[in-house]
């Protein structure tokens, strides 16, 4: 290592020490602030979202543009972009966010000994959560409100793609935090797209609390196989629908249509589509049919290419694979207990949808399915913590730890316990 390198090394490890150092001093402030105030900071950040969308707009172009130039198409490239739709979505997530109700110093359950002495369990912000994304600008926006929400301190790591997107969202929230009396630090964007900065985060577990990644496999696997800190992990969206043979045709038609097509390039799409085999001679053709006219590139078993010749051979690989794209794997199964098979095999434990008329089925594939949602007669697009009712989400956690499923505000704190004596003494 040169001496220039190593100098860099080490003013980017002082740096981001100092980003921890501040969330630090920041989270102990938000810790103790009524819930008014963060309301308050909410909704001002989204006021200053708002009036910043031509600022954020037009760093949006950048980072489209350099992306062009590197050669970033289709649904990654959706991703990226922003529009005054999308900008109002984030500003309209903060508001939803601010009317949630304060988590923090909620009193989850609460009882009495036969000493007389009185233990409540209550929630307690986490602290500092560093949070390490790719393309998506729009988690900016949700990460650092759900963290205002929860009294925790938030350092983003938002992808080189997004980079100037970023920076333009977390200016307009810092606006609006300080306005309304705030830390400054209580969000903070890593300044810059050189990669050994996530690595310094993963190792300041005497600084951040928790680690939450969301992104591709290997972002994902990167921050597992290095951090010395917890990590709440968002796994790869192999979704799944399944069409029993109980299925309405119609539901079949519009839930699979929309579960594959209505953004392709979000985690909650479907990617494997399951029929089953009783029927599929009636069933699959039309919904082929939708799934084509709509552009989707379709790969199927050779059952599925008997009922439909202009489908392409599907692999091994396509079974486990999350195109993020509009391409579909198809098959052919033998009946619930078949899917549940193939989902259970296949699947990353995200989200899995079932589409029949009979109960008996549905309560077992839901209860079988071991994913972190599994849905009865319903898009899998609706894996989104706002569609949840959350405000919005930081990422879809798909670990069997808690939190499981959308990761909102709630599931940003920890509790402690609370116990009040009369001078009792243990004998």
């Amino acid at each position: 290592m040169t001496a220039a390198v190593m100098t860099k090394t080490q003013d980017l490890a002082a740096e981001m020490r100092a980003i921890g150092l501040k969330a630090r001093d920041a989270a102990a402030v938000l810790a103790r602030l009524p819930a008014a105030a963060k309301t308050a900071a909410l909704k001002a950040a989204a006021s200053e979202l708002r009036k910043g969308t031509g600022e954020i707009l037009a760093a949006n172009e950048c980072d489209m543009a350099e992306a062009a130039e590197k050669g970033v198409v289709g649904a990654m490239l959706d991703r990226l972009k922003l529009d005054e739709k999308r900008i109002e979505g984030i500003a309209k997530g903060l508001d939803d966010v601010a009317a949630l109700p304060d988590p923090v110093g909620e009193i989850m359950a609460s009882w009495t000994r036969p000493n007389g002495l009185l233990i409540e369990r209550v929630r307690v912000p986490l602290g500092v959560i560093g949070i390490i994304y790719e393309a998506r600008p729009n988690v900016t926006g949700d990460a650092g409100g759900l963290c205002i929400r929860s009294g925790n301190a938030a350092i983003l790591r938002g992808g080189s793609e997004s980079f100037h997107s970023s920076t333009a969202i977390v200016a307009a929230l810092k606006r609006g935090i300080v306005a309304a009396g705030l830390p400054e630090a209580s969000v903070q964007l890593v300044p810059t797209r050189d990669r050994a900065a996530v690595g310094h985060m993963l190792t300041m577990s005497d600084l951040i609390d928790i680690i939450v990644p969301r992104g591709g496999k290997s972002l994902i696997e990167r921050v597992q196989r290095e951090s010395r800190i917890p990590v709440i992990a968002h796994l790869e969206g192999l979704c799944h629908t399944y069409v029993d043979g109980a299925a309405d045709l119609e539901k079949a038609r519009a839930i699979t249509l929309n579960a594959k097509m209505r953004r392709v390039g979000v985690c909650g799409a479907t990617e494997t589509l399951l029929v089953d085999r009783a029927v599929a001679k009636t069933h699959l053709p039309p919904i082929l049919a939708d799934l084509r006219a709509a552009s989707c590139e379709l790969r199927g078993d050779a059952e599925t290419r008997a009922l439909d010749p202009q489908v392409l051979p599907a692999t091994e690989e396509d079974w486990a694979t999350e195109y993020l794209d509009a391409i579909l794997s198809v098959k052919v199964v033998d009946g619930v207990a078949g899917a549940i098979r193939h989902v259970n095999h296949y699947g990353s434990h995200h989200t899995d949808a079932i589409v029949t008329e009979d109960q008996a089925a549905a309560e077992r594939f839901l209860d079988e399915v071991d994913s972190a949602i599994v849905l009865h007669n319903s898009s899998t697009q609706f894996a989104d913590g706002a569609e949840f009712g959350m405000g919005a989400e930081i990422g879809i956690s798909t670990g069997r730890l808690p939190p499981r499923g959308p990761v909102g505000a709630e599931q940003l704190t920890s509790y402690k316990y609370r116990v009040r004596g009369t001078g009792q003494v243990r004998p």
